[in-house]
């Protein structure tokens, strides 16, 4: 157990450096997202990523103020909420990077690649303000034991589903990624961003796990756990796994990888050429395609192959050996984007 400071809502007496380290991390972190997206032309797919960067970075500057006023209350509130709310947004930007995944290789996705963005979001968010309203009254102190409590369980509740929708997420990864094996199209570039979401998702999931641990082994009314008494854990489990999960799509952003035009694809045909095409558009109500993302009655009725529109391409009789790997995708109006000197795969529009 660490060593208590007389009136400090966080038990110790927090690091004075640490915050600035890795407030000064996390900052570079954001401007090279911003960087990225602005020279891959990226902002539709990870808008998020500065956006997450910008919550960790405010966080880690009310924690540096609190380490001087550690008694100080609104401080202690706002360094938990934001620091708690951080790993939510990388989350949701996991979830729109798949989705742009699936719009790469639509005819091999398990569910419509809107659907991933709609639905993992919209938990996403229930998960973002579930913690927010939790943290808040949770470490506000001048609050009544039960109404502490009510935002414990509420941080608790919180936790149990984001890790929930982890492992749905890291599900879908994986399925989508046994099917591109099946079907012999794991190319370096889906093979990179298919293992950049496998680990990003495996460090939230581990940071949700250790502040699920957190939460549960303490209650208001008793002693804090060895968690929350111990800083050093609280560097390790919760900002440096975050810190590592922000470097690693910054090393490999999909702006690299994947076209930044939703609409083209891998040819359903030849598994080589890049095809633009109308979009996977889901004409279904809109409540309907939230309560059945996978169109399950579709499948049923034998409706869903009104969307296939891939199945109608065809496909010009000379074809490139293989799709270039390795190369920097920017933006282009006339799709040519490719910035290396390596050949490109053919568009069909």
């Amino acid at each position: 157990m660490g060593t208590y400071a007389e009136g400090s809502y966080f038990f110790y007496a927090p690091n004075k450096v640490l915050p600035i380290v890795f407030g000064i991390l996390v900052l570079i972190s954001g401007l090279w997202h911003i960087y990225q997206n602005q020279k891959y032309g990226y902002w539709r797919a990870t808008f998020l990523l500065p956006w997450a960067a910008a919550v960790f970075f405010a966080g880690f500057a009310m924690r540096e103020w609190g380490a001087y006023e550690y008694d100080n209350l609104p401080v202690f509130i706002s360094t938990t909420v934001l620091i708690l709310a951080a790993p939510p947004v990388y989350a949701a930007a996991e979830y729109v990077i798949l989705g742009r995944l699936l719009y790469y290789i639509p005819w091999l996705s398990p569910i419509h690649p809107g659907r991933v963005v709609s639905t993992f979001i919209g938990l996403g968010a229930v998960t973002e303000a579930l913690t927010a309203n939790g943290a808040a009254y949770f470490a506000n102190s001048d609050n009544t034991i039960e109404q502490r409590k009510t935002g414990l369980n509420i941080i608790r509740s919180a936790l149990l589903l984001q890790a929930l929708i982890e492992l749905g997420f890291f599900a879908l990864v994986a399925t989508f990624y046994a099917r591109c094996r099946r079907a012999n199209v794991v190319t370096p570039s889906i093979r990179t961003v298919t293992y950049l979401l496998f680990g990003t998702s495996l460090l939230i999931l581990g940071r949700c796990i250790f502040r699920t641990v957190e939460v549960f082994e303490n209650e208001i009314d008793q002693k804090p756990g060895s968690i929350t008494t111990n800083e050093w854990s609280f560097w390790v489990f919760e900002v440096g796994m975050m810190i590592i999960c922000t470097y690693w799509l910054n090393w490999h952003h999909p702006g690299q990888y994947l076209p930044n035009n939703f609409k083209l694809y891998l040819s359903y045909r030849d598994h080589k050429t890049e095809v633009e095409g109308p979009g996977w558009v889901d004409k279904r109500n809109f409540i309907l395609t939230i309560f059945d993302p996978f169109d399950i009655v579709g499948l049923v009725q034998q409706n869903d192959k009104k969307c296939r529109f891939w199945e109608d391409e065809s496909v010009p009789e000379s074809m490139p050996e293989s799709v270039p790997e390795g190369t920097s995708r920017a933006p282009d109006p006339k799709y040519d984007i490719y910035s290396s000197d390596a050949e490109a795969p053919q568009k069909m529009v």
